[in-house]
């Protein structure tokens, strides 16, 4: 069954890759291959699960309540519920930080900033873009960022083309920026939390290669993207609907101030990146209802919060739903973590062991692969491995659109062809990743780190 389960897997994967020319939305093929994974590992408990991970306790408790089949209730109860808690805790957080860009969208908050950001040509904008999703990303995370940043370029940016390039750099930038801070990247978080970085000493020894890994793409596709940028026209709208500047001022602060509290939330409780979202989402919700007020009836009608409910993209929170899934079924039957001992084995320089995660990660989702790292070894805490783990873990994913949390927002809220990526940006990506590496490397050896 672990062979088909492999299959099914690599065949979705391929249907994801190919879901223009298939004419089928990856939504579906992802949702497919998520619950097929779980389907063949659970038909096939008794084999698939590994006794080892079957901790006593768990023995305990299923003698007490007679449960015969151990291996199965492990798999329900303690895999497939506790992945479901994680995956829905990444939901949630995805959609809040949608609905709040939506309704600071919908109260033009978004123009206030277009305003102040007037490029003149594609490269000032490039270089714009760029640099805010980095370090909007290292105070954010490369998820909100990349959401964040998206939203504006679709106010900027009229030609559809030309955005998507825009839109390829937001990922490498936003996975960049994300990589040099303990809450700038899922992995990073992780590796933090487990004592193996410090939150100063990973700013210290990896903002320079995350610099490198942004700047090298993005000085690229500076030869690429050039001329006039068009300008955009806004749709025209009627003065009873037209947003008073104040409002556009308070929904934006708010949804700013709500965006960058998440981390400092999280910090402050240790309770989930999600939790801080939702109370994000929940004060600009009761401040947009009282804001309301203030307002005519058809701009209320149009900018309230189960208004913009409409414009969430639901297509890519499923999508998110069914890829985590079909991940978590690989990580649950140890199939990833067998791989990262392969790797071990046949690699025998463990730094190269990290450079090779970093870009399975762009496959595969780089947090089974990171706790799977993080099990395979017991090193100090900011040993040279730790740190060149979590920039790999981080920007790798950069060199496919699937490989990261903000390529899949991208991908969803733009459209984007897995295989347009894979032609137009991916190069640039995998250019960018070793030259940060490479800055990585340079620097250890002669800062010593």
């Amino acid at each position: 069954m672990l062979s088909a389960i492999i299959v099914v897997f690599i065949a979705g994967y391929l249907a994801i890759a190919l879901e223009h020319r298939l004419h089928i939305n990856k939504a579906a093929s992802a949702m497919l291959i998520g619950v097929l994974c779980w389907t063949f590992y659970a038909l096939d408990s008794d084999n698939l699960v590994r006794p080892e991970t079957i901790s006593d306790s768990f023995r305990e408790l299923s003698a007490q309540e007679g449960i015969t089949d151990v291996a199965h209730a492990f798999l329900v109860d303690e895999q497939l519920l506790r992945l479901t808690g994680e995956v829905a805790g990444i939901l949630f957080f995805l959609m809040g930080a949608m609905m709040i860009v939506e309704v600071v969208d919908a109260h033009e908050g978004f123009q206030l900033i277009t305003r102040v950001i007037n490029p003149k040509n594609k490269v000032q904008l490039l270089w714009i873009a760029g640099w805010l999703s980095f370090f909007l990303s290292a105070v954010l995370d490369n998820l909100t960022s990349s959401i964040v940043m998206v939203s504006l370029l679709k106010k900027i940016v009229p030609d559809k083309r030309d955005r998507l390039m825009f839109s390829g750099l937001v990922v490498i930038a936003a996975n960049a920026g994300g990589a040099w801070t303990v809450i700038g990247d899922v992995t990073t978080t992780m590796l933090w939390i487990k004592h193996r970085i410090g939150p100063v000493e990973v700013m210290h020894q990896l903002f320079l290669p995350s610099i490198a890994c942004l700047l090298v793409p993005l000085v690229g596709l500076s030869f690429y993207l050039r001329g006039p940028l068009p300008p955009h026209h806004e749709k025209p709208v009627k003065k009873a609907e037209r947003v008073q500047p104040w409002q556009q001022w308070t929904v934006l602060a708010l949804g700013l101030a709500g965006l960058l509290s998440v981390p400092v939330f999280k910090t402050w409780t240790h309770l989930p990146p999600f939790m801080g979202m939702i109370l994000s989402l929940s004060v600009l919700w009761i401040a947009s209802e009282v804001i309301g007020r203030t307002m005519d009836d058809v701009t209320r009608s149009s900018t309230g919060v189960l208004a913009v409910l409409n414009r969430i993209d639901m297509s890519s929170v499923l999508f998110f739903l069914g890829i985590l899934l079909a991940v978590g079924s690989l990580s649950a039957t140890g199939s990833l973590a067998d791989l990262a001992h392969w790797l071990d084995s046949a690699v025998p320089n463990r730094q190269y062991v990290a450079v090779i995660i970093g870009l399975l990660s762009a496959v595969v989702d780089n947090v089974p692969l990171v706790a799977a790292g993080i099990e395979m070894y017991d090193l100090p805490i900011n040993h040279p491995f730790w740190m060149l783990l979590a920039f790999t873990a981080g920007t790798g994913g950069s060199c496919l659109i699937i490989g990261s949390a903000a390529g899949v927002a991208v991908m969803g809220l733009e459209h984007m062809d897995f295989v347009w990526y894979l032609k137009r940006v991916a190069p640039w990506a995998l250019i960018g990743y070793a030259a940060g590496c490479v800055v990585f490397f340079a620097q250890s050896q002669l800062l010593g780190f």
